[in-house]
């Protein structure tokens, strides 16, 4: 059985279409990411995964049943961490705990070692009101509240949105011990760096899907040479590139720019020269592997060209 499986999903708010045709499943024990960014419609299937929202058109079923008709045996077999923190900020640790223990038919105690790893970190704080925690130890207690009734799927929508380097890195290994454990996990991300920890992604914008693969796999079926092109002034390097007759994509990418260009015969000594003559002083130019981030954006770009 297919913890999820998504066929042609539609959904539409006052004529604006949120999902365009949505397919994909999920396998059992997997870590499966959906990658976009704000706007790509990633909330809304979480939605409807979850019972929370009902889909236009389409089929969707979660561990085999039907999301609509059978959507009270759903979501005792699920754990959901919604975007914006969801429990109870008036309550102390230890009482969200219990408070949603007692809401699937269980106790802190009874489940406590599936917990514990993460709830351990909390227990010196666990009289501490939810509102006053930090980030961090906020994201942590909004997943053990997720995992008390032992769920066999996980579905996490941005998880580490607006949480430290620190947080977001202890996150991730918390979801790799999870997934030992045989629970399968779905969950979204707007970062593109994290589209690695999973073993399947999808890529999502304007509401559909341009690619399912595995990270691997998806920078393996980049077939240009990207550049990454430094030099004094970024901004004046990109409104310069973005004007260059042989410039096919153009795009920040921290403190360079990714570059990529029309010619299969590229010299990355004369673009370099031809900067120098145009102004630009401190002129790096080196090749770099195709990330995520590239690719989708090349998807992006070959799917509004196509519209």
């Amino acid at each position: 059985m297919q913890p999820v499986r998504i066929h042609n999903l539609q959904k539409s708010y006052g004529g604006i279409q949120a999902l365009r045709g949505i397919t994909f499943d999920v396998q059992e024990g997997e870590l499966f990411g959906l990658i976009g960014p704000d706007g790509a419609g990633k909330t809304t299937l979480f939605r409807i995964i979850t019972t929370l929202l009902k889909p236009d058109s389409g089929e969707a079923s979660v561990l085999g049943k039907d999301v609509v008709d059978e959507y009270n045996a759903i979501r005792s077999s699920i754990g959901y961490m919604p975007g914006q923190f969801a429990l109870y900020q008036d309550l102390s640790v230890r009482e969200n705990m219990n408070f949603f223990a007692s809401v699937f038919g269980t106790t802190l105690e009874q489940n406590y070692e599936l917990v514990a790893p993460i709830y351990r970190q909390l227990e010196p704080f666990e009289n501490r009101l939810a509102g006053a925690l930090s980030g961090g130890m906020k994201q942590k207690l909004a997943l053990s509240c997720a995992l008390i009734h032992k769920p066999a799927l996980l579905v996490l929508d941005e998880p580490t949105t607006g949480v430290d380097a620190v947080s977001r890195k202890e996150f991730w290994q918390m979801l790799h011990r999870l997934k030992a454990k045989g629970i399968t996990i779905l969950v979204s991300t707007p970062y593109m760096d994290e589209a690695k920890q999973c073993d399947r992604i999808a890529l999502m914008q304007n509401g559909g899907i341009l690619s399912i693969e595995s990270p691997s796999a998806v920078t393996r079926q980049f077939d240009r040479q990207v550049w990454s092109v430094r030099a004094g002034s970024k901004y004046r390097l990109i409104q310069f590139l973005r004007g260059y007759e042989h410039a096919e994509s153009v795009q920040p990418f921290g403190e360079s720019i990714h570059y990529i260009d029309y010619r299969a015969g590229f010299d990355p000594a004369d673009f370099k020269q031809m900067l120098e003559r145009n102004g630009f002083q401190g002129v790096q130019v080196q090749q770099v592997a195709p990330g995520i981030e590239d690719v989708f954006i090349r998807l992006m770009e070959q799917e509004e060209t196509y519209e």
